[in-house]
């Protein structure tokens, strides 16, 4: 089969033998995910469309179990399906017979994990599956596996060759076990309608939580906003922006309504002889761009990216609350 990654080329001399193998490990996971991705547009569509129906009306949670490296997988899965809205936790399989069988109820749904489905560890969990009816989803490279044959939905991996030259580490095999986990897991949250506001409630901590707070936690409020009103000198206003170190100062009228803003930028194409004497009437950009304080982080970064620019007036009910810099972004880590 010919490559669909081409290899490195360089002027100082040939590829080194390291980024071959890495490209040669890249190619045949790549061939795994095609691979599973022919086999959804067919006959793994019917099963896979039943798992995520049946997780998807279950009252519990998704137990998600494995061994090995399909014990790693399995965890990860979990923890992508509790992060997007679907409940669930890691069950490992060895450990079910030790009393962890504890965790699971009659009302969660099993999805077990094991490329050859006969892990005998997989037993203890099997017969507890059958004894009190609790659903099995088993996602296996062998459907007429021990594991295949028991469970209710089996989800059949297509066999690929792993990436390890002896066909032997899990590489390619666990790459796959990942990207239907992933692949369930976002097709439960589309299909129940999971917004980012729901996210940003299970993603407080770091970057994600940076970019999935709010407006408000990031304006500048009260006399830290660069601020005056119509007919103010131009002296005065540069004045202002001077104090507030944003370079810009909003020009709002009686009712405090954003009705312009002027910038560093309108002070250079409005360089000239009077322009400290004129009125802000004169140099203003008017209408300025405003967003709500409700409004998400993730949202306000894509508006300043948009229009190129670096500040933010907050308004709410039409009056200014705020105002939010590139910069104050940048400082929480957001942008």
């Amino acid at each position: 089969m010919p490559s669909s990654i081409p290899l490195m080329t360089s002027s100082s001399g040939p590829t080194p033998t390291s980024v071959e193998s890495a490209l040669r490990t890249l190619e045949t996971e790549s061939g795994g995910i095609n691979a599973l991705a022919a086999a959804l547009r067919g006959p793994l569509g019917e099963p896979f469309a039943k798992s995520v129906d049946l997780i998807r009306n279950a009252k519990g949670r998704v137990i998600v179990t494995g061994l090995g490296k399909s014990g790693h997988m399995a965890r990860k899965i979990a923890a992508t399906l509790a992060s997007t809205g679907t409940p669930a936790f890691f069950v490992h399989t060895a450990e079910a017979a030790h009393g962890d069988l504890g965790m699971i109820t009659a009302d969660d749904v099993i999805m077990a994990l094991s490329w050859s489905g006969e892990q005998p560890e997989m037993k203890t969990l099997v017969n507890y599956s059958a004894r009190f009816a609790i659903p099995m989803i088993a996602v296996t490279s062998n459907a007429a596996s021990s594991l295949g044959q028991a469970a209710d939905i089996v989800i059949e991996l297509p066999k690929a060759r792993e990436a390890c030259p002896h066909n032997l580490a899990p590489t390619t095999s666990t790459m796959m076990q990942v990207a239907i986990g992933d692949a369930i897991a976002i097709a439960l949250l589309e299909g129940r309608g999971f917004t980012a506001l729901e996210f940003a409630h299970f993603h407080p901590g770091g970057k994600l939580g940076a970019m999935l707070k709010f407006v408000r936690d990031y304006m500048r409020t009260g006399a830290e906003i660069p601020v005056k009103p119509l007919g103010t000198k131009m002296s005065d206003a540069v004045m202002e922006m001077s104090a507030k170190g944003l370079g810009c100062v909003c020009i709002v009228n009686d009712a405090n309504e954003a009705i312009g803003i002027i910038t560093d930028g309108d002070l250079r194409r409005h360089m000239r002889p009077d322009l400290l004497t004129a009125s802000v009437d004169e140099i203003m950009t008017r209408q300025p761009k405003t967003v709500p304080p409700s409004m998400l982080a993730t949202e306000m970064i894509e508006v300043l990216n948009t229009r190129k620019i670096t500040t933010l007036v907050v308004a709410e009910a039409d009056k200014v609350v705020g105002i939010v810099h590139l910069h104050d972004l940048l400082r929480a880590g957001v942008a």
